[in-house]
C-alpha cells in the first residue's frame, strides 16, 4: 500500500501545479474583468457582465467537459477550414488550468471590482492631479489598497478553487483525486485512500489560510495604527 500512497503524493504535486496555474489565469482575467466593468464603456461593460453572469451560472463540470471535448472539436474545425490537416489536441492539464482559471476569473472579477470601488475616488484624482500616469496610479495607489479590500473574497475564491481541481480527474489528469480513485479500485479500500486525499486537501487549505491571514495582517497594519 505504500506505493499507492506515494503515487497519491505525486498526484498531490500535480494538484498544486494545477491550482497555482489556474490562480494566475483567474487573477489576470479578474483584473481585466474588473477594469472592463469599471471602464464606463457600455459594450465593454456588457461583455464583462455576460462573462461573469454566464460563468457563475453554469456548473463547473459542464464547462470542464465543454473545454476539453468541445474546445478540441472547435479548434480542429477551425484548423481544417484554414487548411491544416494535423489534428489539434488539448491535453488534460491545459484544459483543466484554462477552465478553472476561466471559471474563477469571473468570481475574481467581482471581488476585484468591489475592492476597487471601496477605494475613495479622491485618491486617484489627487494622483492624476500630481501628474501620475494611470498605470503608475494603479500600481502605486490603487493596487496596494485593492489587495487589502480584496483579500477576504480572494481567500474564499482560492479555497474553492483548490477543491475544484478535483474535477480535472474526470478528464484523465493523473492528479491527487485520480490517483486516490485508482488506488481505491485496486485495493478495494476506498475509505482509506480517499480519506488520505481529503487530508492532503485539508493541509493545502490550512496552509493557504495561514499565509493569507498573514497577508491580511500585513495589509491591515495601517488601519490598526490609525485606530490606535
Amino acid at each position: 500500500m505504500t506505493g499507492y500512497y506515494l503515487q497519491i503524493l505525486e498526484g498531490a504535486l500535480l494538484t498544486v501545479g494545477v491550482s497555482l496555474s489556474s490562480l494566475v489565469v483567474a487573477i489576470c482575467l479578474g483584473l481585466l474583468g474588473a477594469a472592463a466593468k469599471l471602464s464606463g464603456s457600455r459594450p465593454v461593460v456588457f461583455l464583462a457582465t455576460v462573462y461573469t453572469t454566464v460563468i457563475r451560472g453554469v456548473p463547473e463540470l459542464v464547462l470542464m467537459l465543454l473545454v476539453f471535448y468541445g474546445g478540441a472539436i472547435g479548434l480542429n474545425h477551425l484548423a481544417a477550414s484554414l487548411g491544416f490537416s494535423q489534428p489539434i489536441r488539448i491535453d488534460p492539464f491545459t484544459a483543466g488550468v484554462l477552465t478553472i482559471g476561466f471559471i474563477y476569473g469571473a468570481y475574481m472579477t467581482e471581488t476585484f471590482r468591489g475592492a476597487i470601488m471601496a477605494i475613495p475616488k479622491g485618491q486617484m484624482e489627487a494622483a492624476w492631479a500630481f501628474g501620475m500616469s494611470p498605470a503608475r496610479t494603479f500600481f502605486r495607489i490603487t493596487l496596494p489598497q485593492m489587495v487589502r479590500y480584496a483579500l477576504p473574497g480572494f481567500t474564499n475564491n482560492w479555497l474553492v478553487l483548490i477543491k475544484a481541481t478535483a474535477l480535472v480527474s474526470l478528464i484523465g489528469l493523473h492528479e491527487m483525486t485520480y490517483r486516490a480513485k485508482q488506488a481505491s479500485s485496486a485495493m478495494r479500500e476506498p475509505f482509506i485512500f480517499l480519506l488520505f486525499a481529503a487530508a492532503l486537501f485539508l493541509v493545502y487549505t490550512s496552509l493557504s489560510l495561514w499565509v493569507l491571514r498573514k497577508l491580511n495582517e500585513r495589509y491591515s497594519l495601517g488601519d490598526k495604527k490609525v485606530s490606535l
